[in-house]
């Protein structure tokens, strides 16, 4: 009986090794239930044996038959169980070497995704690092350029009410201009009247005790005085009833460009070109011509007409070159463009 129960502690051992090598649980479940009915059987046939010991012989031959038949069919079993341990363990061996080739490639490959990885974090930490700084920057200059912005608007804006402002000073400007053109054509034609050749010169009206006495003086003086002290109106009514009294005597051409002079601070620069054409044309022999010719300039220089100004400091030049009134005309006349 002990060689069946070696057998069975040798057919276990290989099943064992090949349940723990081998991933497939239920073909090892299987064997050992089939081993385990075997072995049920031979104790079965044990216990029918020593019963059947004192049956006749022929039977007793029949059961060592059918013995021997199991046995041969237990051989045939564990040459069958040491080829599937074989195989097995050569598949167990070759599972275990490509698990080790896995697990080193593995390892590897997990090596080099923390490497692939740590770079990768490194390089978004750096990219982070530079779009914030970009952002930053970016954010700086937008908010420069709205600054810009709303500073030209509000220059846009004030340039544009500075052109309303422009468009209609100079609106009122041509509209007065074409007032003054009217006004200077007229002045230009009044003033060719004037220039007409005048009667011939009376010889002054000796006045009686003029010479000697000083009642015409004493007019003059009143009138002039008058104007030194800013009645610009007293003083030319003051000219203007001298030289109506005393139109031809010696301050006569005084007392006419002084009344021009009263126009002229007045800034009524049209009549105080008139009045100085009367000293011109009345009294050409007079001292205040080359006077009222450059005051007649700086009124024409005043309405804004250069050419007739520019004509009259050169007369003022050409006429008498050594006047005081000379020299300022040549300082004149280069300041007019």
């Amino acid at each position: 009986m002990k060689p069946f129960g070696g057998m069975k502690t040798w057919l276990i051992l290989p099943i064992g090794m090949f349940v723990f090598g081998w991933a497939s649980i239920r073909d090892g479940q299987a064997l050992d239930r089939d081993i385990d009915k075997l072995h049920s059987e031979l104790i079965a046939l044990r216990k029918e044996n020593k019963s059947l010991e004192n049956k006749p012989y022929s039977e007793l031959g029949t059961l060592r038959k059918e013995n021997n038949s199991l046995d041969n069919e237990i051989y045939a079993l564990s040459d069958e169980n040491q080829k599937l341990k074989t195989e097995l363990l050569f598949r167990l061996e070759t599972l275990q070497s490509e698990i080790r080739i896995l697990s080193t490639g593995f390892e590897e490959y997990k090596d080099y995704l923390k490497k692939s990885i740590d770079r990768l974090k490194e390089d978004v930490a750096v990219r982070t690092r530079i779009l914030e700084e970009r952002g930053r920057v970016f954010e700086e200059k937008n908010r420069i350029l709205e600054e810009k912005a709303r500073t030209l608007e509000h220059k846009n804006k004030a340039l544009e009410d500075r052109a309303r402002f422009l468009e209609e000073r100079l609106k009122e400007t041509g509209d007065r201009f074409k007032v003054l053109e009217e006004k200077m054509t007229n002045l230009v034609s009044k003033l060719r009247e004037v220039e007409k050749p005048s009667p011939p010169k009376e010889a002054p009206v000796e006045i009686k005790g003029a010479s000697a006495g000083t009642g015409v003086e004493d007019l003059y003086e009143d009138a002039y005085e008058t104007f030194e002290k800013g009645n610009l109106e007293g003083a030319r009514r003051k000219f203007e009833a001298f030289l109506k009294q005393y139109p031809n005597i010696e301050f006569s051409d005084n007392a006419q460009f002084w009344i021009g002079e009263t126009y002229y601070l007045k800034k009524d620069f049209e009549k105080a070109i008139l009045e100085y054409e009367k000293a011109i044309a009345k009294y050409p022999e007079g001292d205040k011509v080359s006077a009222a010719l450059f005051k007649q300039a700086l009124s024409f220089l005043e309405l804004g007409d250069k050419t007739n100004a520019r004509n009259l400091l050169k007369r003022v030049v050409e006429r008498f070159p050594h006047s005081a009134q000379a020299e300022m005309a040549k300082k004149k006349l280069e300041t007019i463009k």
